[in-house]
Order: C-alpha cells, then structure tokens, then sequence
C-alpha cells in the first residue's frame, strides 16, 4: 500500500473507497460540485494545501476537469499536485448505465492504474534521483506539440501514447510534460509517432 503525506481529494465516497484499497493517506471528498458552495470546506482545504499539500485525482471527464479547474484555481499552486486517470471505456458495476461520457471514474479503475497515477504525480515524497531535464515551450513547437497544424491532435496521440486523459488542455498538457513525461521521455514518444526534424532529436 502506497502512503503518502498529503492529502487526497476525490469526487465522491466510493471513488475514496476504491482509493483506500492502495492508498494510504487522508482522502477527502468533493462532493462532486458541491465544493463550488463550501465555503467552510474550501477554507479547510486551503489550511491543508498549507500544512500538507493536496493531491487531486479526479474523473478524466468534463465534470471531473471542471471540478479540478476550481480547485487548482482556489489552491496555493505551489501545494497542489495533479494525479490523473486514462480515458477508459466502460461502466462502474454498482451503475445501471455508464457515464454521459461512458468513461470509468476513479472507482472503476485498477489498483494498478491508481498506483501509477498516483506515482506520476511528481509528489515530492515520493521523488528519486536526479530532476528530469524541464520541457519549454520551444521544445513543444519544435516537436510540432504547439503552434503548429495538428498540434492539438498530437498532443492527444502523446496523451495516449502515456495512458493519460485525451481532455487536457494546451496548458495542462505543458504541466503533465514537465512533471510527468520529462523531456527525453517526450522526444522519444514523438520520435516513435511522428516524423520529426533532425533537429529535433
């Protein structure tokens, strides 16, 4: 079982069930949306970003990156982690239907995939070695990751190509390459999927 030092923000109670069989630590829920309205909660959670930093893991779905958008916004940036979830088809058995998305949640994930999102996450606990070389925004384009004609799809074969969500945006995608990928790992996976420039290698 992993054990880590901050704490854990979900969408609901069973995603924090299914989270307590790897993890442990303190795992707090968001109630879904209702974080948007509490007040007293969203000044705990800032008291805990101060004292233990958070990590969120939410849904790789439109709510889920909705709710992690509000939460990285109200959050000290500096005691903030991400952690996230592969877009994967299907349906959570405890539902009758799958998701408006038909994308498993948090609770439907493997012990395995929660394990490597949480070991993703750059958590400075769990940090060995040497720093990654840091990935620039000249590094991106160079790549053909930014600014360039099919960007946006080339940043979602990269996403795929490391089992993360496809949803991210042009800014969380420069944060996830930073922290999660690393420059070498980077050009190594646009080497594999695309043509690239000399240059770039």
């Amino acid at each position: 079982m992993l054990k880590i030092e901050q704490v854990v923000l979900v969408e609901g109670k069973y995603d924090k069930i299914r989270l307590s069989a790897v993890l442990d630590a303190m795992i707090l829920e968001t109630d879904g949306f209702g974080i948007f309205k509490d007040k007293e909660k969203q000044k705990f959670l800032k008291r805990l970003a101060k004292e233990r930093g958070i990590l969120i893991l939410t849904d790789s779905d439109a709510a889920g990156f909705r709710i992690r958008a509000f939460l990285g916004g109200m959050l000290p940036k500096d005691r903030v982690w991400h952690a996230y979830i592969p877009d994967v088809l299907g349906k959570e058995k405890r539902k009758d239907h799958p998701s408006a998305e038909g994308k498993l949640g948090v609770e439907g994930m493997s012990e395995e995939i929660l394990r490597s999102a949480i070991a993703r996450a750059g958590l400075p606990a769990r940090q060995t070695g040497q720093p990654a070389e840091p990935v620039t925004a000249a590094d991106l384009y160079r790549l053909g990751l930014s600014g360039t004609e099919n960007s946006a799809a080339k940043r979602r074969a990269i996403l795929r190509y490391f089992d993360l969500p496809e949803r991210l945006s042009a800014a969380a995608f420069r944060r996830v390459a930073a922290d999660f990928i690393g420059k070498d790992r980077l050009i190594q996976a646009a080497g594999d999927l695309f043509s690239l420039p000399e240059s770039s290698e």
